[in-house]
């Protein structure tokens, strides 16, 4: 379910949804978890345990195997601004991306689109991720999208550079990196299993 509750703040009391600008984005108080996507307010809800234990897991393996190979690219985890279109109507926070141009990392946010990022689907967020911003990503230039579904134990995966995507993989799987030629792989059975017993306890939705 989309939550899009309008912000009560500053300018954005005059607006309704579709009307917002990162002038309305910026006026809200820190503490308060949004994204901006087509002039649209979604809130955020905290995330979950196994929410930040799968984002830290994946972000470890890409980053290692960025600094092996001693490229230019740089991964990095939420909450990290990413100004996706270059423009004032659309600022979104994903869980993981990678970012190969460097010139696009600013002080503020990531200034343009990342080459790879990674969702972690939740109930608040399933709908947005599953179709709002995968539209986006794709038409801005994002090369591979990761959707991962804690609650149904699989990743989707769009190579938006080729036909033949999406590619659905199990949670016993290891999944190629397709922005590095296949070379790095995340290896999902391992993961679950560091994450298994919060499964076994009934408490991943």
């Amino acid at each position: 379910m989309l939550r899009e509750s309008a912000p009560a703040y500053g300018t954005a009391r005059q607006k309704t949804q579709g009307e917002y600008t990162l002038r309305d984005y910026y006026e809200l108080p820190e503490e308060r978890r949004v994204e901006l996507i087509d002039g649209v307010i979604y809130d955020m809800a905290a995330p979950s345990s196994v929410h930040q234990i799968l984002i830290s897991e994946i972000w470890s393996v890409l980053r290692e195997y960025i600094r092996k190979k001693g490229g230019k690219c740089m991964a990095m985890v939420s909450p990290l601004d990413v100004q996706l279109d270059c423009d004032d109507r659309t600022m979104v926070q994903p869980d993981v991306v990678v970012v190969c141009d460097r010139s696009k990392i600013i002080l503020r946010c990531i200034y343009g689109a990342p080459v790879l990022v990674v969702e972690i689907l939740s109930k608040s967020t399933r709908k947005k991720d599953m179709f709002v911003k995968l539209n986006k990503y794709m038409n801005a230039g994002v090369r591979e999208y990761w959707l991962v579904d804690p609650k149904q134990k699989r990743v989707i995966v769009y190579h938006f550079e080729t036909d033949d995507y999406p590619a659905i993989y199990g949670f016993s799987s290891k999944i190629s990196v397709g922005i590095f030629d296949g070379d790095c792989e995340v290896d999902f059975q391992q993961i679950y299993e560091y994450v298994e017993f919060m499964y076994e306890k009934g408490e991943v939705e």
